[in-house]
């Protein structure tokens, strides 16, 4: 069992998301943490692991599965049913609990899941934690004992709202306002309809009924067309999605246009830098956010930061340096006066709030962001080779690099996932970087294909 970059994830019933492995991984995060407890002499005291899920109809035996290793582990397991992976760390890092597990697949269908873990702080698991526990559950010399799972319930989903609402206690200017909603029929649907019906938004909700098998089935985050439509068709003043365990969100304006992570991110920045709340005049984002926001930033004294992709990697970095705000371009926005990890619910209110205080649309706001077009081709490969190495394919990045002359950017990555070298260019004109992409492809199929 391995983790990745965002938990252990796979199709629920097969390795590594079968029953067995998912037992022994819950005993093995109660004496990692046990062990930890002993090495900084701490009173021994029983492992408190608090778990929430999305509606997936594996989430049930799933957390039963990992309630069963951490019983038999001497853990006690919290269940909050089903809240969204952002309530999930708030409840861990308030609560009385060691640990926070969260069961999703975020915005994969139905059939996967996935496990990831947050410490008591709040924070996704680092990977020296997690290849403690992988080292854990791989060590045969020891196995989990048969038990009857104990889980104790509690609803802490008010606390969390509560926590939430601070970014925006009350929609002002904006009361009355009509917005749309799509849940992708995941986590969300037990906080967002309440918390925007609280602020004073008249709400139009899609993607509200979930059954276990249609979460992001052609809707939530990755499928915003049917929301697009919502927002023209109800008159709102935007439309919000979210993925399948909320913490990301993916807006669309007044107009019915798709508005991405990188320029939520560039009006949540302008913002903070305003009001001489953003430490450092850095924002963090990833090597997949588009070359526009880097530019744009530095039109405003901003400097961008990129981290691997990853959510996790954002916050790390945010943490080492005291940073305000990072994020995705795919809709993960971090803010350090909320919590360390992305919220789908708490970047909404972020936009609104900019509306309320600017007077302007979302349209407005977004607009002062232009993209650079992008092209990314994915190589299938037999090897994973350091392409540095490689002659021909160093060769032809070093030739588009030159042709570039500062105007553009190339990245060059092996898929975490898949055996493929995904090559990505950015630069002011499509045609021409499709052909710097395909330059830079041949080498890799002669080489690596």
């Amino acid at each position: 069992m391995k983790f990745g970059t965002d938990g252990v994830r796979g199709v629920a019933g097969r390795p590594p998301l079968d029953a067995s492995t998912i037992t022994r991984l819950g005993a093995a995060l109660v004496r990692s943490l046990a062990a930890a407890h002993t090495r900084a002499h701490q009173d021994a005291r029983p492992v408190s692991i608090v778990v929430g899920r999305d509606t997936r109809e594996s989430g049930g035996w799933i957390e039963a599965a990992l309630a069963r290793g951490i019983t038999a582990a001497g853990g006690r397991l919290t269940s909050l049913g089903v809240m969204p992976t952002p309530g999930v760390a708030y409840v861990t890092r308030t609560g009385p609990f060691d640990l926070g597990v969260v069961i999703s697949a975020s915005h994969n269908p139905f059939e996967d899941n996935g496990i990831k873990v947050f410490s008591g702080q709040g924070e996704k698991f680092g990977e020296a934690e997690e290849r403690d526990v992988e080292d854990i559950v791989n060590d045969a010399s020891w196995t989990v004992a048969d038990v009857e799972p104990r889980i104790e319930t509690s609803c802490l989903v008010d606390e969390y709202l509560a926590h939430t609402r601070r970014l925006f206690a009350d929609a002002g200017p904006l009361a009355g306002a009509r917005v749309a909603i799509d849940m992708g029929h995941g986590a969300t649907t037990a906080t967002a309809p309440r918390l925007f019906r609280a602020l004073g938004f008249d709400v139009i909700e899609l993607g509200n009924a979930p059954n276990g098998r249609n979460i992001n089935l052609d809707c939530g985050s990755t499928h915003p067309q049917r929301l697009a439509a919502a927002v023209l068709e109800h008159g709102c003043r935007l439309g919000v999605a979210f993925d399948g365990d909320g913490d990301r969100a993916i807006f669309v304006d007044h107009r019915g246009e798709v508005v991405n992570g990188d320029a939520v991110l560039l009006l949540c920045a302008t913002r903070l830098k305003a009001r001489g709340e953003l430490p450092g005049d850095t924002v963090v984002a990833t090597v997949m956010s588009n070359l526009g926001l880097e530019l744009a930033l530095k039109a405003r004294g901003i400097r961008l930061v990129r981290t691997a992709v990853g959510d996790k990697y954002v916050m790390d970095e945010m943490l080492r340096h005291g940073y305000a705000i990072g994020g995705e371009q795919s809709g993960h926005v971090i803010c350090a006066e909320h919590l360390f990890t992305g919220d789908g619910l708490a970047t909404a209110l972020l936009v609104l709030r900019a509306m309320a205080e600017s007077g302007r649309e979302l349209a407005d706001l977004a607009g002062e962001l232009t993209m650079y077009p992008q092209v990314l081709l994915n190589v299938p490969v037999r090897e994973r080779r350091d392409v540095s190495s490689i002659p021909e394919i160093a060769a032809a990045v070093a030739r588009v690099n030159a042709a570039m002359a500062g105007r553009g950017r190339v990245l060059i990555r092996y898929s975490g996932t898949e055996p493929l070298l995904r090559i990505m260019i950015e630069g002011s004109d499509d045609a021409t970087i499709r052909g710097w992409a395909e330059e830079i492809a041949a080498p890799v199929r002669a080489r690596l294909a």
